[in-house]
């Protein structure tokens, strides 16, 4: 260990002494896990390239249900993340202590409990279809014959994961963890089912969303907690964690939608089909890079290429040095569109792709880029039955998720909200009960 980490290190172990002195201050940290008072209590920390942001949710089972009780955000360093992938575990540590820190003493409890969301360009998110022929078609479908035929799903979903990121990687094999897994759909004999226990029929069709990341991004989240003292409760990858907190737990639920984040690092992508996911894909294309084509083409450092690509949307930027930051920008714009392009091109087993486009994330506060998607028509290429309508998804649109902090105010944070979704979901399959429903979305946790 150099000198540079070892200052580094130590100053993490100050920062974690602090914060247990500051937990002992309103009750002993351990004895604050995740319950308080008799109250179930989570946060969700979405590690994003240019922000921590952590929410102390305070879980309702009965109603389904979170109060957003704390709230705390932290700066990243430059070289703490790449491509929405941690490259500096020390580093994100402390942001996510400091985060931490701020949402613990808003929310007057220390949570333990918590969800980390994962991202990045080999986080691949897809909805794969098996078709199972049964030997006895008249024999009813039972609870172990359909755990057979969703891990069979998953490990066809697996390989062809493990595949895909080999070619990206130049036939490099990787290592992969299944992170997320929803069913989308279940047909029997033709005939789609919400509820397949108990049917008779030979051809049984499954369709499940699963998303695989590569172990060695896990393992970094994975230390993150561990250094922070936290209980991880799961990793979500961050475009399915969007879609649940806009999908929400409306069994009826019929939204068809493409859910866009924009990060500092990448742009994740989600495909909503009648209230299932059908699949997400990620390219690495955020925010930084729009900052780093100003700093470039305006020969500037990074800070100063910040201001002046905020200060366009703020009208803060000179006057003078509007049109060059508009062309740096634009240019930037157009690979960005090039990219949303490529990935919903994948989706061929839709007839046609949802028109309402809802974007989150730091990266889409640009104005450019809303601009970009409702002026011009990138859509022409592809399965639209008309033009997309583009809009930012408003905290209040998070369903079950009500904001008592008063500072979850705009699009930046539904991330993070979304995954409190799924760490409720988590906390509840793990304590199913005895309906059919409940036990088949159990088989699905991870």
């Amino acid at each position: 260990m150099d000198m540079l980490e070892k200052v580094k290190s130590a100053g993490v172990k100050a920062a974690h002494k602090a914060r247990e002195g500051a937990s002992k201050a309103t009750a002993a940290a351990k004895a604050r896990t995740s319950k308080q008072g008799g109250d179930e209590y989570l946060v969700a920390l979405d590690i994003g390239t240019e922000f921590v942001k952590a929410l102390i949710g305070k879980v309702d089972k009965a109603t389904s249900t979170i109060e957003i009780v704390g709230e705390g955000r932290a700066h990243q360093g430059l070289s703490d993340m790449q491509a929405g992938a941690i490259s500096d575990i020390a580093g994100v540590v402390e942001n996510c202590d400091r985060a931490l820190n701020q949402a613990e003493e808003q929310a007057g409890v220390s949570v333990r409990t918590c969800i980390i969301g994962i991202a990045g360009e080999l986080v691949k998110g897809t909805t794969t279809t098996v078709r199972v022929a049964r030997k006895q078609a008249s024999k009813p479908l039972d609870i172990a014959e359909m755990e057979k035929i969703i891990n069979l799903v998953q490990t066809r979903a697996q390989e062809k994961a493990k595949q895909q990121l080999a070619w990206e990687l130049g036939g490099k094999e990787v290592e992969v963890r299944l992170v997320n897994s929803a069913l989308v759909g279940i047909e029997i004999d033709g005939y789609p089912v919400t509820n397949p226990i108990g049917f008779q029929g030979k051809d049984v069709v499954v369709q499940l969303y699963t998303a695989f990341a590569p172990l060695i991004h896990i393992g970094a989240l994975e230390k993150t907690a561990q250094e922070l003292d936290l209980d991880l409760l799961a990793v979500a990858a961050e475009p399915f964690a969007v879609a649940r907190a806009v999908i929400g737990n409306n069994p009826n639920q019929s939204l068809s939608a493409i859910l866009m984040d924009v990060g500092g690092g990448t742009t994740d992508i989600a495909v909503i089909n009648e209230g299932g996911v059908q699949g997400t894909k990620m390219f690495g294309i955020g925010g930084r890079a729009y900052t780093h084509a100003v700093e470039r083409d305006l020969s500037v450092d990074f800070e100063k290429a910040e201001e002046l690509k905020v200060g366009l949307s703020t009208n803060k930027a000179p006057v003078a040095q509007r049109p060059a930051i508009e062309a740096a920008l634009g240019k930037t714009a157009d690979v960005w569109i090039g990219g949303i392009e490529l990935a919903l091109s994948e989706f061929t087993k839709l007839d046609h792709l949802p028109h309402r486009l809802f974007l989150c994330g730091g990266g889409s506060s640009l104005d450019l880029l809303m601009d970009r998607l409702q002026q011009t028509e990138w859509y022409r290429t592809l399965p639209f039955t008309r033009k997309p309508s583009v809009h930012h998804i408003r905290p209040e649109q998070v369903a079950g998720i009500i904001d008592k902090t008063g500072d979850v105010t705009d699009h930046t944070y539904i991330t993070a909200m979304g995954l409190l979704r799924v760490g409720m979901d988590t906390m509840q399959f793990a304590n199913a009960s005895g309906s059919i429903r409940d036990k088949i979305d159990k088989m699905l946790s991870v």
